[in-house]
């Protein structure tokens, strides 16, 4: 082929395309729906009919820039133009030659360029070459149209077979496959005829390749339509078979795969799953194995796979919550607030297991619905106490009668969340026999690295507990074993105090109460005193469950007199208590009226809070024997040995006569003998009333004390200051004394009562003399 060297530039409309690529040699039409395009038309229709036509290289742009748009074009006539709407028509133009868009413009009513007619050039290649070059292009593409699901015209096809030349063979079947726009304008940009037709080739062979694919993937798609439609076929006469033999009972197998399809369960549950469904089905209705597999299903399908029920965490809300529904207990709350300011952070944080420990009726149950309400979860409770079967936590297998799942998935199945609270209440009731451990059971379930993939043995299949949030309850770490205490976070809560349980009864129990026995608050109204009567002399406890009891017991005579009489408003007072529930039934120890010798006010933490214990001594001629009595433990008679050596090591100091411990027996008595006692925080009490005993100096009737005592007479630290203290506080003492290490202790201290004691820290038991002996 022979070139010429001359340039042919010319200014011209132009139209630029949006997914189409026009080509020189063919018949090209497009719609015209832009403004400037429409223009650029109308412009071409008054001058020479010529037109510059450039494809965009991004289809979702609206309004191109020159950037936007290919460098390489054709020029082409307007042959036909069509009114398909008004704002739209359809051009049919005749595509002329290659051109390279030059310097563009934009007029406010549309786009004019300059266009460089290309030239052809020479080509070096033999005509052999280019005629073998043209037979692979025409035999590519007869594969090609082979393998089309639509076949082309036969028109293209007989133009392509009959073209020898491969610039323009190219140009027509580039124009007439369905391939990417680049790829397409990567074809019109190759000016050189021969390399044109080598990118043709590889467009070809990349287009067959992937039609091949395309029609292996429409094939195996077909076959599993085909094999869908006869496994449908199948169970329709199945289906009607059996209607014919027991009615209609048949129609919920149909649900079964419908619900199976629509679960959000992993693909390996589904196939196990449709398994079981496929065994039913072969199944007669009435057998016993129908039935088992039935059960099974129900119970697979009712569990919520991977639904949850997230929502925001306000800690504004659930300090709202936690204050209606609790009083007091600020550490307790602060810590709930700490795990879900976690949660807010952190949704998917897994491994995070509390439990709440304390004496009984101090509400732990309640707290654990209460954070339920406060994270937006829903709420399951599992009761474990006196769990010995293993199968309790992991269900039993289905080869068993009766079989069902264990008692953490039914939870789950009653919350109908996978991300829901469930509380594990009693924990520290599991017990074990020859049936397993359940508390080894509950290991997977509280790990949060091993509770993704959670095994029960009924179901057989693995469920993700991992999002579920686990709480425990327990009133003693005791007997929990290690292994599942490493697991939990323990959140200690402690024995109510006289106005914690005050202001309970008066914000909940009493209102609670009222509306049990159908009394309005307008007609009944319990005091103050009448509150604090039941408290000090009715119950002895660390919660509030006795008290409502009592407060239940005050309503029921309320309710009765009303009745009978209906007086109009009652007003329930301290006074009128006796004649409703009788004699007191408590009877705390009370305050000295004068001071004595050798009697002296000790203070005691007991589960059911702080209580004010007398301690007594007392010295009588003797042989030196030491006599403890009062139901002590291990460690309080050792307390009162170090106390007696104590006081031995300092007889000249105290001005006791040096031998005392050889003609003189001491006798060290708790009173309540009938409760068993033990602890060292008695020893500095033990120690003063010894003193007392031997130098006749009486002791300070309104002092209370609590501390360790060491042979060198050290006062060391003890624990539950907060209920000793309280205890002070309900019996009259003015001063308490405690170890001076516990002074931090006392911000925990109730401030009614930290207002009215007067607390002396001290270091050493002379200290103690000094503030305790006149």
């Amino acid at each position: 082929m022979s070139a010429s060297k001359e340039k042919t530039v010319k200014t011209l409309p132009m139209i630029v395309m949006r997914g189409q690529v026009a080509f020189p040699g063919q018949v090209f039409h497009f719609e015209a729906s832009r403004k400037i395009s429409v223009n650029a038309v109308n412009l071409a229709l008054e001058s020479d009919q010529i037109l510059f036509l450039v494809t965009q290289k991004d289809l979702r742009i609206e309004d191109p820039k020159e950037e936007d748009m290919y460098d390489i074009g054709c020029t082409a006539r307007v042959q036909q133009v069509l009114k398909v709407s008004p704002q739209n028509i359809k051009v049919v133009v005749e595509v002329l030659d290659r051109a390279k868009r030059g310097t563009s413009r934009r007029n406010p009513k549309l786009w004019l360029c300059n266009a460089e007619i290309s030239q052809t050039v020479n080509v070096r290649q033999s005509r052999n070459y280019q005629e073998a070059l043209t037979r692979k292009i025409r035999n590519e593409f007869e594969r090609y149209v082979s393998m089309l699901p639509n076949p082309l015209s036969p028109e293209i096809v007989l133009n392509a077979a009959c073209c020898d030349d491969p610039g323009k063979l190219s140009d027509l079947v580039a124009a007439n496959i369905p391939a990417p726009v680049d790829d397409k304008q990567y074809v019109l940009e190759q000016v050189n005829p021969v390399s044109r037709a080598k990118t043709l080739l590889r467009l070809l062979q990349k287009e067959c390749d992937l039609l091949l694919l395309d029609n292996k993937i429409s094939d195996t798609v077909k076959q599993q339509i085909d094999e869908n439609q006869r496994e449908y076929y199948l169970r329709e006469q199945i289906k009607a078979i059996n209607s014919e033999l027991y009615g209609s009972e048949l129609d919920e197998d149909e649900e079964y795969f419908d619900k199976i399809a629509s679960m959000n369960a992993p693909d390996g549950i589904k196939e196990k799953l449709t398994t079981e469904l496929s065994k039913l089905l072969k199944m007669p209705l009435g057998s016993q194995e129908a039935t088992v597999v039935r059960s099974y299903l129900d119970t697979c399908l009712e569990l919520p796979w991977n639904k949850e029920t997230r929502t925001t965490v306000s800690l504004k809300k659930a300090t709202a919550i936690l204050d209606r529904d609790f009083f007091g207990m600020q550490k307790v709350k602060e810590r709930i607030l700490e795990t879900l300011s976690v949660y807010t952070l952190a949704p998917d944080i897994r491994g995070q297991v509390l439990c709440l420990v304390g004496p009984p009726g101090v509400g732990k149950t309640s707290i654990g619905k209460t954070i339920a309400e406060c994270m937006g979860r829903r709420y399951a409770r599992v009761s474990l106490g006196g769990i010995s079967d293993e199968a309790e936590i992991r269900g039993h297998r289905r080869t068993y009668i009766g079989s069902m799942p264990g008692k953490i998935l039914s939870a789950v199945k009653q919350a109908g969340s996978s991300d829901a609270l469930i509380l594990l209440d009693e924990i520290d009731k599991l017990g074990h026999d020859y049936k397993g451990d359940p508390a080894s059971a509950l290991l997977e379930v509280l790990d949060g690295e091993q509770n993704n993939a959670f095994t029960d043995h009924y179901l057989d299949l693995p469920y993700d507990l991992s999002k579920t949030v686990f709480i425990a309850t327990a009133n003693t770490l005791d007997t929990i074993p290690a292994p599942l205490l490493d697991r939990l976070e323990i959140i200690e809560l402690s024995s109510y105090t006289r106005e914690e349980k005050f202001h309970i009864a008066k914000k909940h129990l009493v209102s609670r109460q009222f509306t049990k026995n159908g009394i309005s608050a307008k007609v009944c109204h319990i005091a103050d005193s009448a509150l604090y009567e039941m408290i000090d002399y009715y119950t002895r406890e660390a919660g509030v469950r006795q008290l409502e009891r009592t407060i239940g017991k005050v309503c029921r005579k309320v309710a009765k007199r009303i009745v009978e009489d209906n007086p109009g408003r009652i007003t329930v007072k301290d006074k009128d208590i006796v004649s409703m529930l009788g004699h007191r039934k408590v009877h705390p120890e009370a305050v000295l009226k004068e001071n004595e010798v050798g009697i002296i006010n000790g203070l005691a933490w007991t589960s059911v809070g702080g209580e004010m214990m007398q301690i007594e001594a007392s010295a009588v001629p003797g042989t030196g024997k030491v006599e403890l009595t009062g139901s002590l433990g291990d460690v309080m008679k050792e307390s009162a040995m170090a106390a007696v050596t104590y006081v031995r090591s300092r007889c000249e100091t105290l001005g006791i006569e040096k031998n005392f411990y050889k003609h003189s027996d001491m006798h060290i008595h708790a009173t309540e003998a009938a409760i068993p006692k033990d602890g060292p925080s008695a020893g500095i009490t033990m120690t003063t009333a010894l003193i007392s005993a031997l130098t006749n100096r009486p002791v300070r009737r309104d002092v209370a004390m609590t501390g360790e005592i060491t042979i060198r007479g050290r006062v060391l630290p003890i624990g539950g200051l907060k209920e000793k203290t309280m205890a002070a506080y309900r019996n009259g003492i003015k001063t308490v004394i405690i170890p001076y290490e516990n002074l931090p202790d006392l911000e925990d201290v109730d401030e009614a009562v930290r207002k009215e004691l007067e607390f002396v820290p001290v270091h050493y038991e002379d200290e103690v003399i000094d503030r305790a002996l006149l």
